[in-house]
């Protein structure tokens, strides 16, 4: 058999393997092609990595891990996490700037070992020895499995409530929102699940541009490794607003920013989504006593951007901050004080009149004088067909949806607890160009914490977004989770059967 027949067969086995199967048609006599859409089907494999989630003592961290119940998924399957080998192999520190220097070991992961999709399952872990974590979820733990990462911390820098959706590895990360000032700490984490190394580059951008540094470039994520670098080892500029650019020249990571404060707590960073001409930053918690706007142009032109708030009520613009101008490839940020006014809102970013791709996020406060605390909302891609986050409880966890284009019905449904507790659902109406903090179901007999799915029924594009709130030591910690899509499934094409490539050569 030649070598381009044998190309073909392992090409379409492969396709096979990864999307669940690859339907063939055959062609009519007319020669016609009969290929239709593709169809959606359930993703076999989901990998997360989950950041290490605290260098303090008295850090208390769970984890949730989730999977919603999928149509279409085989019996089979396991989803769990391992521990990221810190170090290389010869037991040197890898990393620039990082922290390096800590030997984690297997024992030290926690066991999150859900039994059905449905129900989530939590784990604890205590100190500043817990590990990075990979995970892998196959079969019918795999599509649109979720792992929330929740840390609580009673007192030092960055104290407070930290979260994280543990993310997926990938090529590309925008981080406006970081911090090389005084008061602030600020690391990104990178983690490599793959049994290569990675190279990744790291670039800072402040108010007047590139803050040129070698010391980002090139750096090395052993195999199946996670690095936190320390940004202030990046450059010596002092800079209260950064944009932080992770891109990987090879191999892939999943990266997330920690930034933590002396004074304002500390919260993840996670990455804008792609630069588009229009964002939505969802879920501005309703008491915030400051929000401010982080916004960066990745591309040559300059931007102008409306500034719009999507209350309950509809539409309004924040008194100062109709517009805001963006310079190419200078990071700005915009003071919005206590833009809410008691009330749920969203920030919608529209292009005026030429669309510029931008990325952005919000650093919010709640609280005031020496009780406050901060969280970060990036920009985020809209709920799409399915997102899920984990870790909520009866009191404590608001949902917010907001629809910035046409009116849309959601579906929400709470799963079953995790010690206990039936599932719940409810259907939603959200106008056009406003946000709703609904009232979200909660699992009858709950015991333990459950997961919120959201799906959008009908309408226009929905935007999610989830807070935690508790209190801690009289400060009024909190964390916002954004939803977007989770990917669960992917397109599968059908293809018409073309036995003549099999004589090509």
């Amino acid at each position: 058999m030649k070598r381009t027949t044998l190309s073909l067969i392992a090409g379409v086995t492969a396709l096979a393997a990864v999307t669940g199967f690859a339907a063939l048609d055959t062609p009519d006599a007319s020669g016609s092609s009969t290929a239709t859409t593709a169809a959606r089907l359930p993703v076999e494999q989901t990998r997360l990595l989950c950041p290490e989630p605290s260098s303090s003592d008295i850090a208390e961290t769970t984890y949730t891990s989730f999977t919603p119940v999928s149509k279409g998924t085989s019996g089979s399957g396991k989803a769990q996490l391992i521990v990221a080998d810190a170090q290389s192999a010869d037991g040197t520190d890898t990393g620039k700037g990082g922290k390096g220097g800590k030997d984690k070991k297997q024992s030290d992961a926690p066991t999150v070992a859900p039994k059905e999709p449905g129900t989530p399952v939590t784990a604890d872990s205590s100190g500043a020895d817990t590990p990075a974590l990979i995970g892998t979820a196959t079969g019918r733990f795999a599509p649109g499995w979720t792992v929330q990462e929740t840390t609580q911390v009673a007192a030092g820098a960055g104290r407070g409530l930290l979260g994280t959706g543990c993310s997926a590895p990938d090529t590309e990360f925008w981080f406006p929102g970081a911090s090389t000032a005084g008061s602030r700490t600020d690391y990104v984490h990178l983690t490599n699940p793959d049994g290569s190394a990675a190279v990744v580059d790291i670039e800072l951008y402040g108010k007047d541009g590139n803050l040129k540094s070698t010391v980002g470039e090139g750096i090395t994520v052993q195999p199946h490794a996670s690095e936190p670098i320390l940004l202030s080892t990046l450059t010596d500029a002092k800079e209260p607003d950064l944009t932080v650019h992770v891109s990987v020249r090879s191999g892939r990571v999943a990266a997330a920013v920690q930034a933590l404060d002396d004074k304002l707590g500390g919260d993840w960073l996670a990455a804008s989504t792609d630069p588009a001409g229009s964002l939505v930053l969802p879920g501005i918690p309703k008491d915030a006593t400051d929000v401010r706007l982080v916004a960066f142009v990745p591309g040559d032109g300059d931007a102008d951007l409306k500034v719009r708030l999507a209350s309950p009520s509809g539409e309004i613009t924040p008194a100062g901050n109709e517009t805001v101008h963006l310079k190419a490839g200078m990071t700005t940020a915009v003071d919005l004080g206590d833009v809410t006014r008691g009330e749920a809102g969203s920030l919608v970013l529209t292009p005026g009149d030429t669309p510029v791709p931008v990325v952005a996020a919000l650093r919010v406060v709640r609280g005031k004088g020496d009780k406050q605390e901060s969280a970060f909302i990036p920009a985020t891609a809209p709920v799409g067909t399915r997102a899920s986050v984990a870790d909520n409880s009866a009191k404590g966890s608001t949902l917010a949806l907001t629809a910035p284009g046409a009116t849309a019905t959601v579906k929400v449904t709470a799963s079953a607890g995790s010690d206990g507790g039936t599932a719940a659902t409810k259907e939603y109406t959200i106008k056009g160009g406003t946000t709703q903090n609904v009232d979200a179901p909660v699992p009858s007999g709950l015991k333990g914490t459950y997961a919120l799915t959201v799906e959008p029924v009908s309408g226009g594009p929905v935007y999610a977004a989830r807070t935690l709130q508790r209190t801690i030591e009289g400060v009024p910690a909190f964390t916002v989770q954004t939803l977007p899509d989770d990917r669960g499934t992917v397109a599968v094409p059908e293809a018409d059967q073309d036995l003549s490539v099999l004589l090509k050569k």
